[in-house]
């Protein structure tokens, strides 16, 4: 499982194989930070959302990955809040199609959280068509915590 000191002090971390030095810990702030994104090559939603970060003012570093099941295992992504991409942002894990508006929640208010999620591949979220509600669930040492707040992008 990640943690989030060794995270915020950008030092090195293998995961999947990978040896990762200093792309999680990055600056929090409204669309002006980065954002590390674990995703399959193939798949189109997860380089939509990707596209919709960087419309928002997010610089995104992508690592595509044909299997990101062990990024998921190592944050501590609970397997009911699995979705089809993990990304990291200032020591924070995102799991799937989240709105922007929730991760600038999540990075200013700073919760005693491992992350974020939107599970599965809504429909209507960033990514997949936009435009709808989210229920975005907050997750801590791999056990969802319950509904962390409701965003529209």
């Amino acid at each position: 499982m990640f943690s989030r000191r060794r995270l915020l002090a950008g030092g090195v971390l293998a995961i999947g194989g990978l040896a990762v030095s200093g792309v999680f810990a990055g600056p929090a702030g409204a669309g002006n930070g980065t954002i590390s994104v674990y995703k399959n090559p193939s798949c189109g939603c997860c380089g939509n959302w990707v596209d919709y970060l960087r419309r928002n003012g997010w610089s995104v570093e992508v690592t595509d990955l044909d299997n990101v099941s062990s990024i998921k295992r190592q944050a501590g992504v609970p397997d009911e809040l699995a979705a089809c991409h993990t990304a990291i942002v200032d020591g924070y894990v995102v799991e799937g199609h989240v709105p922007v508006s929730a991760i600038e929640q999540l990075l200013r208010e700073r919760p005693k959280l491992s992350g974020i999620a939107v599970p599965g591949m809504p429909a209507d979220s960033p990514g997949m068509g936009g435009g709808g509600v989210q229920d975005v669930i907050g997750f801590r040492h791999g056990a969802a915590k319950g509904l962390y707040t409701r965003a529209r992008d």
